[in-house]
Parts: structure tokens; C-alpha cells; sequence
């Protein structure tokens, strides 16, 4: 282990009250503990508040200070967070509130989750300064079209590391616009996901009783947002989509050719695409109650089968490597997953537990494949989440590439 350092997580769990987002914070929050060195988080991203009650932009934080004070205590942060309303010049809650300046003064290492926070003067005074990006291309194809705004964000950080673990390799033509891109992937403490009827031992070799926790048959699940078109971008005459609906719209043929149900949790209001998708044999339920509640979300995982899901047009097609740490969950869960492929098969093992698809077809074969032996899926996909997931391995050398 490196020696302890002061780690200060800068994210945008109150901004974004989603428990994806919460368990995403979660994981680095407790791993980098895990590791011995003193973590505190921080949100600071400039943006005014988000209230979840209300479900609206607001110049009052009690709302998102309140949610956010709740998850952190929730797991062991209760006095280790501060939250800065943009909205209200000076106003900054949470038990880290009157120390902030201090905080940040002392600490050894900033690590910006997302790219969340635009740093300012005095995140700049820390000397290791990490862009941790979960949603790779949109910045890369940024920098590619000359977008001063992106290079200024990336160029005030003295590491950057990507989820995209194919960006500045071979065969990958994504732009790295300069930047020394450096591979990471999502890190999940283990035992928070460890599956019923799975033991606890690091060898891999369990069992995936009660991997079938529907009580008519087998059950893939997934959760996603359907249509973002906000996010699309325009690059070198065509348009590369944030959504995952368009590959979605690939696979309606899939639920009436397999005998496991499929049933995806949306954040889904229209009524027409609803229809067509129950048509065509999915079951469909609304992402609110799980996106709301982050120990709903796990709950939902760990009561599934396994995953079935697609991914963003913009990995797909131009095979950035990304790897969804929601799925990443299902895995150390003991979930069997079959998802869309987006060149992970190259740092990734497939064809076991975790399974990859580019076409309808495929992908009926590896559903059908999976929902034929969960046992040797499910045990196949925990082994992935311990060799691969393990927090502290993924962050334990995240710090070693940056020189911590």
C-alpha cells in the first residue's frame, strides 16, 4: 500500500440524486479508505442546487445538503463532506463547512470524479490534481473540434484518466487532443454487493445459488435512462448520440426469441415508446423509486437474474472500451451480464459471466446461453468483479499511475 495521503473526492452526488451516481461516489469514497488514507468529499461544481423533494433547480441547498448528509452517514462519511451553494455566495454546508480552506490547503490529492468541478484557485494549490472521466468521447471529440472551454477544464489537472480504456491506444479513433489518457475502470467494494447464497471467500469458485430470483423463471434486468438527445454531438459530418435508445431500438426483436424475461427499469414518460416496448415482450417499470433510493437500486440487482442491456451510441460505434459501473455491480452481485459491446472485450474476459454482443442475434445466443446455467455464470461473474472490480486493486493502482 502507498503511504496515507489526504484525498479530497470532488462530485456531484447532490447535484445528480441518482442512486447510480450515489453507489459511483460510494465505491471511492470507501475504497480509498479501505487503503488507509483520509478521504473527505467535496462538492463544489458551480451549479446551483438541486432539490429532490421539490424535483427542481433552487437557491436553497437544505434539500440537496440534507439528501447528501443522509447517503454519506449512511456509510460512514457523516462528518467527513461540505457542500458549496453556487447559488449563494459563501454559503457552504455540511461538518467540513468551517474548514474548507483548510482542507483544501492540506491536502495531497484531488480527485475530480466525472470531471464535475471546474477547479479554481484553490483546487490548484493541491499538488496532484486527477480528471477521473466516466463518460468518455464528448470530451474527447471536444478538444478534436477546437473547444477552448474543455481544453482549460482538462489542462488544470495534472492526470487524466478515463473509463474509455481503448482511447490513445491502437485501432481506437478517438482524438486524445494531447492529453496522456490513462486507463481506469470502475471500483466497487465487494462485500457491499456479495449475493445471497454466495460465500465470502476471494477464491471465485461459488456457487450462483439463487441466482433465479424470479419466481417465473429467469429474469435479466437492467436500468437506464432512454433518450438524452441534449447530449448528442457532431463530429467529422456525423452525429454521435449520448442515448442509449437507438440501440435499444435494435433489440426489439430480442424478448420474443428467448425464454428469460427481460425487464428494464426507464426513466421513460413517453407513452407511445412505452407501448411499443411492452409489445414487442419487454417488461418495463419506471427508474424513478430505484434511481431515488440507492439501496432500492441494489436491492433490484441483487434480485436478479443477470443484466441485459445496451450502450451508448457513441461507445458502440466508435469502441471507446467503456465498461457501465452499474454493471460492474451486477457482477460482484454474482450476476451473469450481457451487454453491448463496446471493445471492452480487449481488458476484459468474456464468454463467461460477462458476455458481449453486436447484433440481435448475438445477443439472443449469449441470453439464451446464460439463462441455460446461471450457476456457471453466476460464479464466472463474481470471479470478473474480484479480479477485475475490486476496489482496492482498480484504485490501488490508479494512485500508483499518478505518482501517489
Amino acid at each position: 500500500m502507498s503511504e496515507a495521503r489526504r484525498i479530497v473526492v470532488l462530485g456531484a452526488l447532490a447535484q445528480m440524486p441518482f442512486a447510480g451516481v450515489a453507489w459511483q461516489v460510494l465505491h471511492y469514497l470507501e475504497g480509498l479508505r479501505r487503503l488507509g488514507h483520509d478521504v473527505t468529499y467535496l462538492e463544489d461544481t458551480g451549479n446551483w442546487p438541486y432539490d429532490p423533494d421539490l424535483e427542481t433547480i433552487t437557491d436553497d441547498a437544505t434539500g440537496a445538503a440534507a439528501r447528501l448528509g443522509t447517503v454519506l452517514a449512511a456509510h460512514g462519511f457523516g462528518e467527513r463532506w461540505a457542500f458549496v451553494n453556487a447559488a449563494r455566495e459563501g454559503e457552504i454546508h455540511g461538518p467540513l463547512a468551517a474548514r474548507l480552506d483548510g482542507l483544501l490547503a492540506e491536502a495531497d490529492v484531488l480527485l475530480n470524479l466525472s470531471g464535475a468541478t471546474i477547479l479554481h484557485d484553490a483546487h490548484l494549490d493541491v499538488p496532484v490534481r486527477i480528471y477521473l472521466e466516466t463518460d468518455p468521447v464528448t470530451p474527447q471529440l471536444e478538444l478534436d473540434q477546437g473547444r477552448g472551454s474543455t481544453r482549460d477544464i482538462l489542462a488544470a489537472h495534472t492526470h487524466h484518466f478515463t473509463f474509455g480504456e481503448r482511447i490513445g491506444t491502437d485501432g481506437c479513433e478517438i482524438p486524445t487532443g494531447g492529453f496522456d489518457y490513462r486507463p481506469t475502470r470502475q471500483p466497487v467494494v465487494l462485500d457491499w454487493w456479495r449475493p445471497d447464497g454466495l460465500p465470502g471467500g476471494a477464491s471465485g469458485r461459488a456457487s450462483a445459488k439463487g441466482a433465479i430470483a424470479d419466481p417465473d423463471g429467469f429474469r435479466f434486468t437492467t436500468i437506464a435512462s432512454w433518450d438524452q438527445p441534449h447530449k448528442d454531438i457532431e463530429w467529422r459530418g456525423e452525429t454521435y448520440r449520448w442515448s442509449k435508445s437507438a440501440e435499444f431500438e435494435k433489440l426489439l426483436g430480442v424478448p420474443a426469441r428467448v425464454g428469460a424475461s427481460i425487464e428494464l427499469a426507464l426513466a421513460l414518460d413517453d407513452g407511445a415508446t412505452l407501448a411499443r416496448l411492452r409489445a414487442a415482450g419487454f417488461r418495463v417499470r419506471p427508474a424513478r423509486d430505484l434511481s431515488g433510493d440507492h439501496e432500492a437500486y441494489r436491492a433490484f440487482i441483487r434480485a436478479s437474474g443477470g443484466e441485459f442491456t445496451a450502450a451508448k451510441d457513441q461507445n458502440v460505434r466508435l469502441r471507446s472500451g467503456w465498461f457501465s459501473d452499474r454493471t460492474a455491480t451486477y457482477l460482484a452481485a454474482g450476476r451473469p451480464v450481457v451487454v453491448q459491446d463496446t471493445g471492452f472485450d480487449a481488458v476484459l474476459p468474456t464468454g463467461e459471466g460477462l458476455l458481449s454482443f453486436r447484433t440481435a442475434d448475438e445477443a439472443v445466443a449469449a441470453l439464451e446461453d446464460v439463462a441455460g446455467d446461471p450457476a456457471r455464470h453466476g460464479a464466472a461473474a463474481l470471479a470478473i468483479a474480484r479480479e477485475y472490480f475490486d476496489a482496492g486493486v482498480v484504485l490501488g493502482r490508479l494512485l500508483q499511475d499518478a505518482g501517489v
